[in-house]
């Protein structure tokens, strides 16, 4: 991943977005990294990976929870119980 100081991303903006249409760009502020810019192509693919991940482990905890006896009318049992 190519990097750049925070000073020069502000100083050279439009060269920041060219080379984010290239690869990730990590922006530093003291030599610390402090962000990461990178194309609008590369942020829905990251998008939609968190996504179907997390669909993903939301439908095995349904089905480890309804294997487990753990069913809708019990769930709301559950969590309207008050004590």
């Amino acid at each position: 991943m190519r990097g750049i100081n925070a000073k020069e991303a502000e100083n050279r903006f439009d060269q920041l977005l060219r080379a984010a249409r290239r690869g990730s760009v990590r922006v530093t502020r003291n030599g610390t990294p402090v962000g990461v810019v990178l194309s609008v192509e590369q942020f829905e693919r990251l998008r939609g990976t968190a996504w179907d991940g997390l669909a993903a482990a939301m439908d095995a905890m349904s089905q480890e929870a309804a294997a487990n006896g753990l069913t809708p009318a019990a769930l709301e049992s559950l969590l309207s119980d008050e004590s």
